[in-house]
């Protein structure tokens, strides 16, 4: 929905809201106009039922406002007496209409002064959860956003079982623009294996559906930094369409809200107004190679020639610290390790059970029809790849039919243009045009693991508008194959920071430290004033 559109639906909902509470305001002092006015009628509702005015602020907070609805609902019928059991059901299952009946049938009058306090054990208990959950979804969705590492793309820097908190407002936190959702619960809802948004199950009829079409248009807050080159920033994959994350689909998006996309994690190796190539498996940006952090350590995949019969690959990985898949390939007992370090290499190459060690590297000019842009014109592959120039907003560049395979999923998916190609004109939004402007940033997104990484060589450009926020602290990690749990927590990373120079600092033992000084400072004060 545009602007206008959410302006209309707004009004909408006042005019419904003043014709079903106008005789409860009469009822409680107020004038019956006080009941249509947008925006005040919140203000003084909440006089009404004597809560203060800045939950005005949470009605307007998408996701949380579907929460404090049903709180406010209840909140009126109990400012009139209407305190059982069946009355807040009704409250709640009416959608509000429930006001109705207490506006124009039921002989309610207003209780001034009410205790807040909950008549009821049970009560209490579902005014402290609901409002655990508002003040967990607030944090999540504007500030500090749980995430746990999936896959091994950015492998020595973050591991598969890492648990991080990923900051909203570093780059911004972007006001979400699925406004019907579950609170908490990015796209699926566990046990149940459902969506978490109310969506269409037919991905032609998606777009048409009356519920998708409540989407907020894109909306940032503020951020105090930009992102920069070799950033580890999470994002929402554009390739997740629904019908197949993995293949993708460059002519088509099945219709799937941007804030509900997979979140990735990946190291932004260009920023807009970057020109970036792959040479051999390296990035170089503007023509000069990109230079990783310390932290950070580039992965390629090899095929190994044992001298003897006593290899044993599992211990060569278990010594070189290779956490990612190896197997035997052949009969001449050659082994493939899908993710071997630079600072491995050397080891390996220099164990006296080596007898060969060779690259599994892609030809330059052999194309790879699942590299972008998927286009017979570019014969790029995973090793090498461009150059291409990341768009910056405000850019413009000169397009024609061989450059149109680039940019074309940014012209029109992402910056919601129609684009069609007649002959040798390029017509967009029914104007033939040479050049485009571009209406964002672009960001090009790798793992380290440049050989085990599903990352933009695939998909291709990540708008900003796609940015959900940068991995900041690493408050556990989870090692699946360790044996017992002294093996199985990664205890030296708990409690680090993802960025910085040289190996990670754990702050574990200081935050025990103050934990137990916070709680002997509690009970010494409870047991004082006993």
């Amino acid at each position: 929905m545009t602007l206008i559109q959410w302006f209309i639906f707004i009004m909408i909902i006042q005019v419904i809201h003043g014709l079903g509470t106008w005789k409860l305001y009469t009822k409680a002092g107020r004038q019956a106009w006080e009941a249509f006015v947008p925006f005040y009628n919140g203000v003084v509702l909440m006089k009404i039922i004597n809560r203060p005015a800045w939950w005005i602020i949470l009605l307007f907070l998408p996701v949380v406002n579907i929460i404090m609805f049903a709180v406010v609902w209840v909140e009126t019928a109990r400012s009139f007496g209407k305190n059982s059991y069946v009355d807040t059901f009704l409250a709640v299952i009416s959608l509000g209409f429930y006001n109705y009946y207490l506006n124009y049938v039921a002989q309610v009058a207003h209780v001034k002064g009410r205790s807040l306090k909950p008549k009821s054990s049970s009560g209490e208990w579902t005014s402290s959860i609901l409002f655990a959950i508002v003040a967990a979804t607030i944090v999540h969705t504007y500030f500090l956003q749980p995430f746990t590492i999936p896959s091994s793309s950015l492998e020595k820097s973050l591991l598969v079982g890492d648990f991080l908190f990923v900051s909203k407002f570093h780059y911004g936190a972007r006001v979400p623009m699925t406004t019907i959702g579950a609170p908490m619960v990015h796209d699926t809802l566990p046990v149940i294996n459902k969506k978490s948004y109310a969506f269409n199950d037919n991905y032609k009829e998606r777009k048409t559906s009356w519920i998708n079409k409540l989407q907020l248009p894109y909306l940032r807050l503020p951020g105090f930094e930009k992102i920069e080159r070799n950033d580890i920033v999470v994002f929402n994959q554009p390739a997740d369409t629904l019908l197949d994350m993995n293949n993708f689909h460059p002519d088509r998006n099945y219709y799937k809200p941007i804030d509900k996309k997979t979140n990735l994690v990946k190291r932004c190796v260009a920023i807009a107004g970057d020109t970036m190539e792959v040479r051999n498996g390296y990035v170089y940006i503007n023509g000069k190679q990109n230079i990783l952090p310390d932290r950070a350590h580039l992965q390629f995949s090899y095929y190994i020639q044992p001298r003897t019969n006593r290899f044993n690959p599992q211990v060569m990985a278990n010594r070189y610290d290779i956490t990612d898949d190896f197997g035997i390939i052949n009969k001449e007992n050659t082994y493939y390790f899908s993710a071997i370090s630079d600072e491995a290499l050397d080891k390996f190459e220099n164990h006296p059970n080596v007898a060969g060690i060779r690259p599994n590297k892609a030809e330059k000019g052999v194309r790879d029809s699942n590299i972008f842009p998927h286009d017979p014109r570019y014969n790029w592959n995973i090793d090498f790849f461009g150059p291409l120039y990341i768009p910056k907003k405000g850019a413009t560049i000169a397009i024609n039919l061989d450059v149109l395979p680039l940019y074309k999923r940014a012209i029109t998916e992402y910056e919601g243009n129609n684009l069609e190609v007649k002959g040798n004109q390029i017509l967009i939004n029914g104007k033939a045009e040479s050049t485009y402007t571009f209406k964002q940033d672009y960001y090009w997104m790798m793992g380290d693991n440049r050989h085990n990484s599903l990352d933009a060589r695939a998909w291709g450009l990540v708008p900003f508008d796609h940015v959900v926020g940068k991995p900041v602290f690493i408050w556990m990690s989870w090692n699946s194959f360790g044996k017992g749990i002294k093996n199985k927590i990664r205890w030296e990373r708990l409690f680090t920071t993802v960025k910085g120079e040289g190996k990670a600092t754990s702050f574990f033992i200081p935050f025990l430290v103050l934990l137990f000084i916070y709680l002997g400072y509690n009970t010494w004060k409870s047991r004082k004033n006993a």
